[in-house]
């Protein structure tokens, strides 16, 4: 009897273990990060911005961050903080501002966690609708340019 179970069990485990489907978690490829990251800084240096541009995976850890020549000091840590906000909340920092701003009972958000950034310039970052990551841009004149630089590097990797 424990035989014509055990032979049971053996011919059968290879069916349902294959007609199992094994999870899979998006993620943005170092790659594509790094192609989105170095689009974002070509487009501030276009127009004259000498920026920092971080790109952070889903979980917040930093995969690229270029910050370029003449770039300030708080730029790096603007950038990083930006694009650590839009992964960790999944939209862009400067909706999350206005947000904010129009309802004072989520204010407690900007204290939520110390590296976090809630002004213009960090953006979600999707790819087929599933959060991969968060791209920030800090240092251009405005937080405004910084978006659009941050823009630029999604277009470059075809992310929504």
């Amino acid at each position: 009897m424990i035989r014509e179970l055990i032979l049971a069990a053996a011919v059968s485990a290879p069916f349902a273990a294959s007609a199992q489907e094994l999870p899979t978690t998006p993620y943005l490829p170092l790659d594509m990060a790094t192609t989105a990251a170095k689009a974002a800084l070509d487009a501030c240096a276009a127009e004259g911005h000498n920026v920092s541009v971080a790109v952070v995976a889903r979980d917040g850890a930093t995969k690229v961050l270029l910050k370029a020549d003449k770039s300030g000091p708080h730029t790096a840590g603007s950038a990083q903080g930006k694009a650590f906000t839009s992964a960790a909340m999944g939209r862009d920092t400067a909706g999350l501002a206005e947000f904010i701003s129009g309802n004072p009972q989520n204010a407690g958000l900007r204290d939520m966690d110390s590296r976090m950034v809630i002004q213009a310039g960090g953006l979600p970052v999707k790819l087929g609708g599933a959060l991969v990551a968060g791209i920030g841009v800090g240092g251009a004149p405005s937080g405004a340019v910084d978006a659009t630089c941050a823009r630029a590097g999604l277009d470059a990797i075809g992310a929504e």
